[in-house]
């Protein structure tokens, strides 16, 4: 079966037309060169075809416009709707099926079966219903009363807090460190703490390693035996307010540079300790017997 392209004019004269054979299935391709306008063309199939309308095959239909698919970089694809078509009845020559196809046949469905009707079935009277018994709960279960636990006895009297160190400036001398009513104010040292201990190497060297701060209380009659004496004072009172002039790293500090010094820088610092031991003329030993 060929297969003809033709393109018109706006007068209806023919521009361009190509004809193309079809393959087994019908299909068939035309390519066009160049950028020809098709949107005026139609296809349709050729008149000296071997099967023309009087054939008991598929009749040539009428002709059909090109319809344009998609257009992408200069190149344009159309196509065309079927060209043949079927007839409703086949022509009185053509040659009629061996075995025709009868249409479906609809299918009947057999009348309901009369069911005899039933008469309706005696009411019988309806009884009351029976009342319902709640079961009786048993009452709820209560402990027993707990037994008295026998009193505690009591507590024991507790020792009685040394007193905090004073928020005020205070300043005892070495007197009243001595005390024993007052024991109770040394607090970060004790009475059997080596001079050693406190105060460093130096301090060892000058008084030996079994010199104890209360015997460094007790010295009197020589230069350095005063200044141990007014330094371990100063060294208390430190711990003991916080408002002493000396705190207690500063009361070490003096202590090994006058060992250090000349004896004249021995006596001055023994000078200012003793001072600051005595309130500066303005505060105050504020010690109570311990109790």
């Amino acid at each position: 079966m060929k297969v003809r392209v033709t393109c018109v004019d706006s007068n209806g004269q023919t521009t361009m037309s190509r004809e193309e054979t079809t393959n087994l299935f019908g299909n068939y391709v035309m390519r066009f060169d160049g950028t020809p306008n098709l949107s005026n063309c139609f296809a349709q199939v050729s008149s000296g075809s071997e099967q023309g309308s009087t054939g008991c095959g598929a009749a040539a239909g009428p002709a059909q416009n090109l319809r344009l698919m998609f257009s992408m970089f200069d190149m344009e694809m159309y196509s065309v709707d079927s060209l043949l078509t079927q007839p409703a009845q086949p022509m009185s020559f053509c040659p009629k099926s061996a075995n025709p196809v009868s249409p479906p046949a609809t299918p009947t469905t057999p009348p309901a079966p009369v069911t005899p009707s039933t008469p309706p079935a005696p009411v019988t009277p309806s009884t009351p219903p029976a009342p319902v018994t709640r079961p009786i709960s048993p009452p709820p279960f209560r402990l027993p009363p707990m037994p008295r636990f026998p009193p505690l006895p009591p507590l024991p009297h507790l020792p009685p807090m040394p007193p905090m160190p004073f928020v005020e400036a205070t300043a005892c001398p070495h007197q009243s460190w001595a005390m024993p009513e007052y024991k109770c104010y040394w607090r970060a040292l004790n009475q059997d703490t080596k001079v050693a201990v406190a105060f460093g190497p130096l301090a060892a060297r000058r008084y030996g390693t079994d010199v104890t701060l209360w015997q460094g209380l007790q010295g009197r009659g020589d230069l350095y035996r005063t200044l141990l004496r007014e330094a371990t004072t100063a060294l208390l009172n430190s711990y003991n307010s916080l408002q002493f002039p000396y705190n207690s790293v500063s009361v070490v500090t003096h202590m090994n540079y006058a060992l250090m010094d000349s004896p004249r820088s021995a006596l001055l610092t023994a000078f200012r300790f003793m001072r600051a031991n005595s309130g500066s003329g303005n505060v105050t030993c504020k010690f109570t017997p311990c109790k």
